[in-house]
């Protein structure tokens, strides 16, 4: 019996796959936009090891491609040969907002969408004496006077988070950006801005040392880690935002590969191991398809590309 019968054979008994003999012969190699040891690359280590947990003989190679606000990574992965092998982290700033400040030669109609495995959410937070504590001070607060939000850097993910949310509310804000989140974190505790965008991991911490107050979140409905804060949306703003984790490769992948892949991030995605490991990371495990994810995407680059037009912000980088 040949190798590719018998491997074919065993995907078939699992049930896990469909049985597609020629996929994959060789190690996927999936391309981390950043440098190794933040989130989205711990994400898709986590990833890797699924796949290679879920799928005997399967070998992930993660391969960390920093610059250009994550453009070059993922310019690389989605400019690669279209046969599978070669993934990109699919991340929010990149593919979402990156395009249209300028320095990425790809936009969003060049990806295809694999699948979203897990988000990141945001919460506002009032920093340090802050002249507000909750959602309706804060909104009362800012329809007079734009309270400063920090951010980590001019056109960043929670740059434009906090400024479509001030669009999407009718109030007024003033952006203070900073060279990375941690500054911004540490300007907020030190009251030396109003508020901040922050991840509820960093948010509870602070919240429960006294040094942040949860404002609202940004999601449909109200989160376990933050039961007593409202979100914009049950407030009457409909506005939601978080960043993302998900695979993406090149358009034009074999239409067979293409459903092998998604079917792959699926399983792992529901892998109770890895959910175990990624909440425990701080994120949000959820699952989105191809096309779902691809819709996403699209309605966060259209909301970026308002945001930063009315900024004066398009094609900065160009």
């Amino acid at each position: 019996m040949s190798k590719n019968i018998i491997v074919a054979a065993v995907l078939a008994t699992t049930g896990a796959l469909p049985a597609y003999a020629d996929f994959p012969e060789r190690p996927l190699q999936i391309v981390v936009p950043y440098s190794a040891g933040g989130s989205t690359d711990l994400g898709m280590r986590v990833v890797a090891d699924a796949f290679e947990r879920q799928f005997d003989g399967i070998q992930v190679v993660v391969r960390n491609q920093p610059g250009g606000g994550g453009a070059i990574g993922t310019s690389a992965a989605i400019h690669a040969r279209p046969d599978g092998y070669t993934l990109g982290a699919g991340a929010q700033g990149p593919i979402a907002i990156k395009p249209h400040i300028g320095g990425a030669d790809y936009v969003i109609d060049d990806v295809e969408f694999i699948g979203l495995f897990a988000r990141s959410l945001q919460v506002m937070v009032a920093c340090s004496d802050a002249p507000f504590s909750d959602y309706a001070s804060f909104v009362a607060y800012a329809a007079e006077t734009a309270p400063q939000i920090g951010n980590s850097g001019a056109g960043g993910a929670n740059h434009i988070s906090a400024e479509a949310f001030a669009r999407a509310a009718h109030i007024n804000v003033e952006s203070i950006p900073f060279g990375g989140s941690s500054e911004a974190r540490t300007a907020c505790i030190g009251g030396h801005i109003d508020a901040m965008v922050a991840s509820p991991a960093e948010a509870r911490a602070a919240a429960e040392a006294g040094q942040m107050t949860p404002i609202f979140v940004m999601e449909e409905e109200r989160i376990a880690m933050f039961p007593d804060t409202p979100t914009a949306v049950e407030m009457g703003v409909d506005f939601t935002w978080s960043s993302y984790k998900g695979l993406v490769a090149p358009r034009g992948l074999p239409d067979d590969v293409l459903e092998w892949l998604r079917d792959a991030v699926k399983q792992v995605a529901e892998d109770p191991e890895f959910i175990a490991t990624m909440t425990e990371m701080g994120e949000f495990v959820t699952y989105e398809d191809g096309p779902a994810f691809e819709a996403r995407v699209r309605a966060d680059g259209e909301m970026a590309h308002a945001v930063l037009e009315e900024l004066g912000l398009l094609g900065m980088n160009n």
